[in-house]
């Protein structure tokens, strides 16, 4: 039987399939939706920048080898994607960060991403919120700001 924190996550993660489809959003606007939703105090539980720098480093080093979606992953440079997931957490936390990089759907669009590829993902950055020391309750308010982009990284059906 999976771990009961893992079905917490995976349940929180996962807790957006079943909500109507959001209309289509610019970065900016996602950027500064987000920015206003971000728990209060996430940024500094999650060790600021250099706590969430180190989450990334780990989480990427994870993914990457992970055998369920590492292949994902085979084009992409490792130290851009821990730079680009950086700010981007960073900035989703509430820190003051600002993501550059493409929106979830352009990024993800000819990936073939299923909701198996996503659960595992999901299960990967746990793994490596657990490793850094992140508590349970911290790490469930990150996925919890991480769970609707489901809607634009799982491409396949």
């Amino acid at each position: 039987m999976a771990h009961p924190r893992t079905l917490i996550a995976l349940a929180i993660a996962l807790s957006g399939l079943l909500a109507a489809p959001a209309f289509a959003q610019t970065a900016a606007a996602q950027a500064a939706a987000t920015a206003a939703a971000a728990p209060a105090g996430l940024y500094q539980a999650l060790g600021e920048k250099p706590g969430i720098t180190r989450l990334m480093d780990d989480f990427v080093n994870r993914v990457v080898k992970d055998p369920r979606i590492g292949g994902h992953f085979k084009d992409v440079k490792p130290a851009a994607l821990k730079e680009s997931l950086t700010d981007q957490i960073c900035q989703l936390s509430g820190g003051p960060c600002k993501y550059e990089g493409a929106d979830m759907k352009s990024a993800h669009a000819d990936m073939d991403i299923n909701k198996g590829h996503f659960n595992a993902l999901v299960e990967v950055l746990q793994s490596a919120m657990d490793a850094q020391g992140i508590p349970f309750a911290q790490q469930n308010r990150l996925l919890a700001l991480l769970a609707p982009m489901h809607r634009d990284v799982i491409t396949t059906r």
